[in-house]
């Protein structure tokens, strides 16, 4: 069956079984915006407000559902505004297809309009991409652009794909989607036997989990080795869920704002088992001292991850559930209780704080865990929110928590929480944003309203730049350059312009009752939750500092 470019596109994404698209049309891809006119009835395609917002929802949906996120933009400047969002997924290993349209292959490199390299310009923040120069190789480079996403370790795709392609046309003949395999081919025996013999032999073994266990889905398989080793457990921003928050062992998240009893913890153990986890410089701030104390023995898909950072005593490479899969049969049953009573004093005696006689969004944090039951996805921009998120929700799943990690991008949240709500309607979808962060792209606002998607955006409005303003605060003499939002933007008349139900949040009293009222509607809500500007994120540890001290805060 002869079909054009811009038709077998379309076919090929139904066939890899995609059934959403985020992106914005534009000259170059007019001829398969016109495909997926004609299939609208078997491949959904979402609208957004920006090009940067359609990179993010494919990111946000392609986190909460676990499939392959797929967005799609013009040449030019519609391909250079998917760049944030591509390099966001590839440094979180988020699998995320790109198609962009070019100018024809006759007019390629010759500055024409709406021209860019956008392979080139994203060769070092891809996975893999793609120009497609032949029709011909149209269905198999859409093919293969999805399995390498997903496989391994994922990661983000770019296809680009020349007008005049789209246009031809040619015989097409499907090509289904390659089944992804877990990567075993690196775990040995030897390997495994190794780890037992170094956890058997910990007195004080810690464990830190990571965003690999969340990748894997292998939060079942960490549950019974953490009991069998009998060890605390601490995670980083992007392991948020693989460990039940309300477990006796676990100690909290670690690094520049973990807590006293797991960064402790990291420090004074014999042996740390890291899993899927490749030692963010937010984690272990100075390589020198981190885990100084301790033999170091890492679980990770990717061996270029192991001694990048920080150099291991051991490591096995592999899917992260299939490692665990492969060890905890050859696991005897541990007991370390004195080690776990003492992570646990620390725990009781340091914990989380905040003021208590005064409206803070660490407050505002818990009861929306308490009044979801621990259950929604929580989305996060990039900031003080995002870290007071972290550590006051109580997280119960993989996939729960949706936040830029790697890239830290500001704006990233409201894009990823329509991708979110798109991929999970069985779930309630809310978006944690500074008001610095919501003002990037708040345009998205429209796509929000205009799918009626019941989100909730909660603004954490405390009229300045927090975290940039905090480090201000620490380490710059309070000069506040250029972090205090001083312009008085009024939250519930721009809700109204975008036609969604406007909440405000002033009182502590107020808390419980504008949340659920929320919670309880069938559609977008934006709420504005004021609160002081002096509020910090504690713990802090200094940037390059030890983990084992932290600096003695204000709040």
């Amino acid at each position: 069956m002869k079909l054009t470019g811009a038709e077998i596109i379309v076919r090929s994404l139904i066939e890899q079984g995609v059934d959403t698209v985020f992106g914005y049309p534009g000259g170059s891809v007019l001829d398969t915006y016109d495909a997926l006119y004609r299939h609208s009835d078997e491949i959904k395609h979402i609208l957004t407000s920006h090009e940067q917002g359609a990179s993010f929802a494919a990111d946000g949906y392609a986190r909460a559902t676990g499939r392959v996120g797929v967005c799609m933009a013009t040449s030019g400047p519609g391909a250079t505004n998917l760049v944030t969002g591509i390099a966001n997924a590839q440094m979180d290993s988020i699998p995320l297809v790109a198609i962009t349209g070019n100018v024809p292959l006759s007019i390629l490199g010759k500055d024409s309009f709406q021209e860019v390299d956008i392979a080139g310009v994203t060769m070092p923040i891809t996975k893999h991409n793609f120009i497609v120069t032949k029709v011909e190789e149209l269905a198999q480079t859409i093919a293969d652009a999805f399995y390498i996403a997903a496989e391994g370790r994922p990661g983000a795709v770019l296809v680009d794909i020349p007008k005049n392609i789209a246009q031809a046309s040619c015989e097409y003949v499907p090509v289904p989607p390659r089944p992804i395999v877990p990567s075993v081919e690196h775990i040995t025996t030897e390997d495994l036997e190794k780890a037992v013999e170094m956890i058997k032999a910990a007195e004080k073994p810690m464990i830190l989990t990571g965003g690999g266990t969340a990748i894997a889905g292998a939060e079942a398989e960490l549950a019974e080795f953490v009991k069998k080793v009998h060890a605390p457990v601490a995670d980083t921003l992007m392991g948020k869920g693989t460990f039940d928050t309300e477990d006796p062992l676990y100690s909290g998240m670690c690094g520049m704002h973990g807590t006293k009893a797991s960064n402790t913890g990291i420090s004074r153990c014999d042996l740390l088992i890291v899993i899927g986890s490749r030692f963010s410089d937010r984690v272990t701030s100075n390589a020198g001292t981190f885990a100084r104390r301790s033999k170091i023995l890492q679980f990770d898909i990717d061996p270029a991850e192991v001694n990048k950072n920080i150099l291991v005593h051991h490591n096995v490479i592999g899917d992260i559930k299939e490692i665990l899969k492969r060890l905890n049969p050859m696991l005897p049953q541990l007991d370390h209780t004195p080690w776990v009573q003492e992570v646990q004093a620390i725990e009781a005696k340091y914990p989380l704080r905040y003021n208590e006689d005064t409206l803070t969004a660490q407050y505002v944090m818990e009861r929306l865990s308490a009044l979801t039951k621990n259950d929604a996805l929580v989305v996060t921009e990039v900031g003080q929110h995002q870290m007071w998120a972290a550590q006051f929700y109580k997280f119960k799943f993989h996939r729960q928590l949706i936040t830029s990690g790697g890239l830290g991008s500001m704006g990233y949240g409201l894009g990823a929480a329509i991708g979110a709500a798109v991929g999970r309607k069985d779930k309630k979808i809310v978006n944690i944003a500074g008001d610095g962060c919501f003002r990037m792209n708040c345009n998205e606002l429209a796509t929000v309203r205009g799918y009626n998607l019941p989100i909730i955006e909660l603004i954490v409005n405390n009229r300045v730049l927090g975290m940039v303003r905090q480090w201000q605060t620490l380490f710059y003499g309070e000069r506040y350059s250029n972090t205090n939002l001083s312009d008085s933007i009024d939250y519930m008349k721009m809700a109204e312009a975008f036609g969604i139900k406007g909440l405000e949040i002033r009182e502590k009293a107020d808390v419980d009752a504008v949340l659920t009222e929320a919670l309880e509607t069938n559609g977008p809500v934006i709420i504005n939750l004021v609160i002081g500007e002096n509020n910090m994120v504690s713990p802090m540890v200094a940037p390059g500092g030890s983990i084992e001290k932290e600096l003695e805060l204000k709040n």
